[in-house]
């Protein structure tokens, strides 16, 4: 396995072998511009996550559909979210990072552009798959540029990635319900636009251009480990979206069909990347020694956790009899705490090392999920007791968060949009199959809001029994 010396950006180039036209690559990277640059991105894609769900009532009669035809815009967006994930990883690897963010913002703009002008509900679903596959370039190519041009200060910067998802996360059910209110649903997608337009134009001027590649000769992509990768996730989304549906059974062909074809793509997956000589995911970021805990860490503490927190409302909902504007303001509190921890985390990683976080952030998670299904105590009221909870967990996450970044980046800062990729899908994963099976457990029952309480006791002992995970995390203190 490489090192950290031999394994970081590649030296820049001369100034006098820059390409036409481009600023002298030896000219100082103004790393306060360009953060701020790849955060506005960032911040943009975690609020589409969350604004379209406060509008589907709108777009529904906007569009004269039904329910379940307005939700596939949020299932459409996931897929191709989770799809094209690796993807962008590899492409931002092989191409450059810059390109490939200046062309997923630009076609997130664009794809946000149409949507708002879209006249019926099965061109929206299209467009958000598009528009997803912009987003999926995001997180790929901005870890990218930060590491390629942060210097010793990248492991930092990344950090505080964790702190622009939840600022996302509860402005965008703010933001959705505001323009729902005053203008329209279509609002939800034009405003997109000029921040995206923004984006670009001081991406273009800020952000440094990629540097040459050593392998530019060699620009063949994997095509059958992407299209066995994009069949597998596309088939084992199917699948779990099936058994979130209130009549979803087990042996049902609807099921079955996509669950066996997720099963055998994923293992051809593995077999052809095993025996590829230029694969499309080298399989040591996968399960290597090292990667492997970290995914799996990932995929446990922070998307099962975010399927778990996402159900919140739902059990608010069904226990308490809590509304449905209220309930929706208890991830509020969890937010505010995951960003708060966050940047505290991040500050003090190179102290703390990453394993130590790691746990304390695990157990906080832990015991907050048990508490979820736990009566309020003495005095306090049912919404108090959850917002508080919630607080709870919102610290854990916040913990954990640039640790868990950090961790895999620093095993391989070379192929460090892969890395990211790879994160991502597995906090996307975990979050919709928790989603979809929870869902699927509930709707069989007459007390949704009692047996909901024991999942989140089962998904607190999930927790527990994961946390020997965390001592196969490598450690690492100080920058890298």
């Amino acid at each position: 396995m490489q090192r950290t010396g031999d394994s970081g950006p590649r030296p820049r180039q001369a100034a006098g072998a820059a390409p036409a036209g481009a600023p002298a690559v030896d000219a100082p990277v103004r790393r306060l511009p360009v953060f701020g640059i790849v955060a506005l991105a960032l911040l943009m894609m975690s609020v589409d996550s969350t604004i379209v769900a406060t509008a589907l009532h709108a777009l529904q009669h906007g569009l004269d559909t039904s329910i379940n035809w307005a939700a596939w815009t949020i299932t459409a967006y996931s897929f191709g979210f989770v799809l094209m994930l690796p993807i962008s990883g590899k492409l931002s690897e092989r191409y450059g990072r810059r390109k490939v963010f200046l062309g997923s913002v630009t076609a997130f703009t664009a794809a946000s552009l149409c949507c708002g002008l879209a006249e019926n509900i099965f061109a929206l679903i299209v467009l958000r798959a598009l528009q997803a596959a912009g987003g999926a370039g995001f997180t790929p190519s901005a870890t990218g540029i930060v590491v390629e041009h942060f210097g010793d200060a990248r492991d930092r910067a990344v950090s505080l990635f964790g702190s622009i998802f939840p600022i996302g996360a509860m402005i965008g059910p703010i933001f959705g319900g505001l323009f729902v209110s005053y203008w329209s649903w279509r609002g939800i997608f034009f405003v997109n636009v000029p921040i995206g337009i923004a984006i670009v134009v001081l991406a273009w001027r800020y952000i440094p251009r990629d540097l040459p590649r050593a392998d530019t000769t060699r620009l063949m992509m994997d095509v059958t480990g992407m299209a066995l990768l994009g069949a597998g996730i596309l088939a084992g989304m199917l699948a779990v979206s099936y058994l979130g549906e209130a009549d979803a059974r087990i042996g049902s062909p609807v099921f079955l069909l996509p669950a066996a074809i997720a099963i055998a793509a994923t293992w051809m997956f593995v077999r052809h990347i095993g025996r590829s000589a230029d694969p499309f995911i080298a399989p040591r970021l996968i399960h290597g020694p090292g990667f492997g805990s970290v995914n799996l860490v990932n995929m446990i503490y922070g998307g099962i956790t975010t399927g778990a927190l996402t159900l919140i409302p739902l059990y608010a909902t069904n226990r308490y009899g809590i509304g449905a504007l209220s309930s929706g303001t208890l991830l509020v509190s969890q937010g505010a705490a995951a960003i708060v921890l966050s940047v505290a985390a991040a500050l003090a990683l190179r102290r703390t090392g990453y394993r130590l976080p790691i746990y304390v952030g695990a157990t906080t998670i832990a015991i907050g999920v048990l508490l979820f299904a736990v009566p309020p105590v003495a005095g306090m009221s049912p919404y108090t007791w959850l917002a508080a909870v919630a607080f709870l967990v919102g610290a854990g996450r916040g913990t954990i968060n640039p640790a868990s970044r950090n961790a895999g980046l620093q095993l391989a800062p070379e192929h460090s949009s892969v890395v990211a990729a790879l994160r991502t899908a597995s906090l996307q994963v975990g979050s919709i199959t928790t989603v979809s099976i929870v869902t699927a457990i509930l709707a069989h029952f007459a007390d949704p809001g009692e047996v909901q309480a024991w999942i989140y006791v089962a998904v607190a002992l999930l927790l527990v029994a994961a946390l020997p995970l965390v001592a196969r995390v490598p450690e690492h203190r100080g920058s890298w």
